[in-house]
Parts: structure tokens; sequence; C-alpha cells
């Protein structure tokens, strides 16, 4: 049998999103919060997942985990939805959307890979705005890029990832304005820049927000957010598989929106060292860091990236690599691990660039 009979064109000549899976200790690629929990929460967390009966199906509307979230939030329950990570709810928007010609889904160059891949997976026609000299967006977003392609979805990562920037706020505002579709402004790493456009989504009907647990230190739980208007969520309820949050995610998720401050304090912790991260990023030869509002940096590399990359691998340390597009071709991006993480990070850099002079 010939499976590429089978497959979707699309599909077929897709690159599927690559993960690095180099037995590094020292893992700085993935934008993971790198700090534990303190024994008294972690111990917490085990009497909520005792209390998880594994043989019964979870609640399916996750009414207690909402209820939790939207004071959090100071949003109605009716406003979010969950799902297993913010990848699926992506999944699930674009799943929604209308194909149609002339439309299609807008999406920033460079940016979240996965918002592409989704969108082309799903038969979309994927319209890719190349971002300015500072990776911001460009100064014809809203007449050019909105009014002139009518994108029926714009995803807006803010901040950026992979560039660390938040875009700015008017040129946000002005998609906003402009777009006759819905605009996705995913705050993935919100905790790190403190910039969320959450206190307009009651008067922006075409605007919808996504959040998620996994950059504030639960990767493992898969826990995304979406907060939108309650006419819009009912119809991608209709798109949602049953079921799609399990027990345990709720019930840790429940428990952990009880002890914010811990997870502040790691927060906190993150963004200072990120500003000392960046300042010796900037004392190397040949690197040139970006300023960045979340968990990671973005640098630029005039030495050989490649064989730099290799090194830092050979060390123990990973980071994250790219080969397209050509914005990044020079480009590494390194996640703020613990101190202990970042000094041997440097030293590396360090030592590499000293050996290529």
């Amino acid at each position: 049998m010939d499976i590429r009979r089978l497959i979707k064109t699309e599909i077929l000549n897709q690159k599927a999103y690559g993960i690095d899976l180099s037995d590094c200790p020292v893992k700085l690629d993935a934008n993971e919060n790198p700090h534990d929990l303190s024994p008294e929460v972690r111990e917490m967390l085990h009497d909520a997942l005792k209390a998880v009966f594994l043989n019964r199906y979870p609640d399916p509307e996750a009414r207690q985990l909402k209820a939790r979230l939207a004071r959090h939030l100071n949003v109605p329950a009716d406003w979010i939805m969950l799902g297993n990570g913010s990848d699926e709810l992506i999944q699930i928007l674009l799943a929604a959307l209308r194909t149609r010609s002339g439309g299609g889904v807008l999406v920033p160059v460079p940016t979240f890979a996965m918002y592409k891949i989704t969108a082309v997976n799903l038969g979309h026609r994927v319209i890719e705005m190349p971002l300015d000299g500072s990776f911001d967006l460009p100064g014809d977003v809203g007449s050019r890029w909105i009014a002139g392609e009518t994108p029926d979805m714009v995803f807006l990562s803010y901040p950026n990832n992979p560039t660390g920037n938040c875009f700015s706020r008017a040129k946000v505002a002005e998609v906003l304005d402009t777009a006759k579709g819905i605009v996705v402004v995913d705050e993935a790493y919100f905790h790190f820049s403190g910039n969320s456009f959450l206190p307009e989504i009651r008067d922006r009907e075409n605007l919808v927000i996504l959040r998620t647990f996994s950059k504030i230190g639960f990767a493992a739980l898969r826990l995304g957010v979406l907060i939108g208007a309650p006419d819009f969520l009912r119809e991608l309820n209709k798109v949602r598989l049953p079921y799609n949050l399990n027990a345990l995610t709720q019930a840790v998720g429940t428990a952990l929106l009880d002890h914010e401050e811990e997870l502040n304090r790691q927060v906190r912790a993150i963004v200072t060292e990120r500003a000392v991260l960046f300042e010796e990023l900037k004392k190397i030869p040949g690197i040139r860091p970006w300023r960045s509002d979340a968990n990671f940096i973005l640098f630029s590399c005039d030495i050989d990236k490649d064989r730099l990359y290799k090194t830092l691998v050979k060390r123990g340390i990973l980071v994250k690599g790219f080969s397209a597009p050509e914005s990044l071709r020079h480009c590494l991006r390194v996640s703020v691990g613990k101190k202990e993480e970042n000094r041997l990070f440097i030293e590396t850099l360090r030592q590499f660039a000293d050996v290529r002079e």
C-alpha cells in the first residue's frame, strides 16, 4: 500500500515540530521553569492527587478548576476553556475556523511554529508576515496585512517566541481595531513580562487570549487556558473532545492556584537571573543578545553557530537552534536556568569565543 496516496499533500510537505532529544543535564532549550517546588507544596499536591478516583472519567467541564481560574483571572467561568496545553487550544481554534479562498490565518515570522504547522495540517491558507528589524510588527500591519489580506484569524505571541519581545502595544491594538476576524493574543510568557490584553477582553469581541501553566513550572501538567466571549466558546466546545483535561491535571491545577506566592517568587527569581544573563552575553565577542520580556534570550552569533551548538551539547548544555527563517539563521535561544546553570553556559560560551579569537 502506498501510504502517501492517503495523506493530504499539505501534510506530506510539512515538517513536524522538532524536539531535540539530546541527553543533557543542563536543559536550557524548552523555556521551562528550572526551579522545583518546596517540600510543603509538593506534599499538598500529593494529597490532592490521592483524592482522585482513577477509575472514573474526569469532570468533562473541569468546573472546579474553571471556577478557581475565574477568580484568579477576574473573568466569569463561562469565558474560560481549558485544554491539554495551549497546543490543543490552538488546534481547536483552527479546527473550528472555516476554510475559504481569500481568507486564511496570519502569523508573524518568526514566531511559535505550531501556529503555522497546525493551520497547514487543517487545510488553511497561511499568510506569513515578516517582522521588522527590531522583531516588532511592521508599520503597515493594519493597512496592508490586516485590511489587505483580510485574515480570518491572526496569531500574535505576546511576548513573542522565539524573539522574546512584546510587540508594540499600539500596533497590536491596530490589529484588533482593523481585523474582521479573530485575533489570538498568546500570553504564554505573561508572567515574565507583566503585559497583558486581558483587561480589554470584554470590550473587544474579536479578542481571544491564551495562557498556560507550562512556563511557570508545570509543563508536565499540559494545562492551557483560553479566554474569550461565551458565544464563541460555545462553538469551540463543539470541536473540543470530551474529557480532554485529565483528572490529575484538574486536581493539581486547582491546588496550585492556592499557592500563587511560591510561583510568583520563582518568576521573580527568573526575571532577576534573566537580567544577569543578558549582561553577561553582551560581554562575549561575537554574541549579540536581544532584550527579552520572557524567560529566555535569543542571541545571534558572528561565530560558527552550529559548532557552538555542538560544543554546548558536549558540555551537557542543551539550547534551541534554528534553521529557518532567514532572520534566525545565525541565532540560538537559551532559556533562563538556575544561577549555576547559567554560569556554566556563559563560561562555555566565553571559552568557545576565546578559542576562536
